[in-house]
């Protein structure tokens, strides 16, 4: 039989852990065994978390934007719960869908601040401490967005562009090091992304899963958890996750 991790030997960081993908699988985790640090700036949604899971879950009330903030916070986590040997950098947005010449400013600095740089100030807390035990997996929430531009995606494809090429760095850096890099990609998925996109417009947000059967949170938990639980020698770089519904965009042309 093929031997996979046993869950239960894995403590595991999952920042952006109060909604969507970082919830889920925050739960997969801590069902399995795991013990779990989730972050994130909701606290009220990191306690209904802790409640739900109990003991297993370790709520961090902590934004990732904030580098002195995160490094303190991570070093000061409970005993039981580090040193990290899995580590799930996930806390992520898109804002706006307008073209370019006509989004707004503050709305692309959100985006690096949160998808670019949350993510470097995640990795440089974790990962030094994995390289020197020689054990330890990465893993990002990637998207589609990364390879396969549309409009009004401007930033936020370049940010997972960025999270790609970042992957395959940290690949190329790591090596003999025996710490595992996978980026998760995932098409269309159901969450809170497009109600954040839209600033909250519900209606708006609805309308762009109305009659798509998309993924769900649990269905991006799953493969972030089978990546991390495969034995050690496997590592899988990238996963790239479509609903069956969705394939790649056409190619747009201009006629007069």
């Amino acid at each position: 039989m093929y031997q996979m991790l046993d869950p239960s030997t894995l403590r595991v960081l999952v920042t952006g852990a109060t909604s969507g993908i970082g919830a889920a699988t925050a739960r997969r985790y801590a069902l399995a065994g795991a013990r779990v640090v989730g972050t994130g700036r909701r606290a009220d949604r990191l306690i209904a978390l802790r409640d739900e899971l109990g003991p297993r879950f370790h709520p961090l009330e902590v934004d990732v934007r904030d580098n002195e903030a995160l490094t303190a916070a991570l070093a000061d986590v409970p005993e039981a719960f580090a040193p990290f040997n899995v580590v799930f950098a996930n806390a992520g947005l898109a804002l706006g869908l307008e073209p370019a010449h006509a989004a707004s400013l503050d709305d692309w600095e959100a985006m690096v601040d949160t998808n670019i740089k949350g993510l470097l100030y995640t990795v440089r807390a974790t990962l030094p401490a994995m390289v020197e035990r020689k054990e330890g997996h990465v893993l990002f929430t990637g998207s589609i967005a990364g390879d396969y531009p549309y409009p009004g995606g401007n930033t936020y494809g370049a940010t997972k562009a960025f999270v790609k090429q970042f992957t395959l760095n940290l690949i190329a850096d790591l090596a003999g090091t025996n710490v595992r890099v996978t980026n998760i990609e995932p098409g269309m998925v159901e969450t809170e992304f497009s109600l954040v996109r839209f600033h909250g417009d519900a209606a708006r947000s609805d309308s762009v899963y109305a009659g798509a059967q998309t993924l769900t949170s649990e269905d991006i938990a799953e493969q972030v958890f089978f990546a991390s639980t495969l034995p050690r020698h496997v590592c899988l770089n990238r996963m790239q996750v479509f609903p069956t519904c969705q394939t790649f965009a056409p190619f747009k042309i201009t006629r007069d």
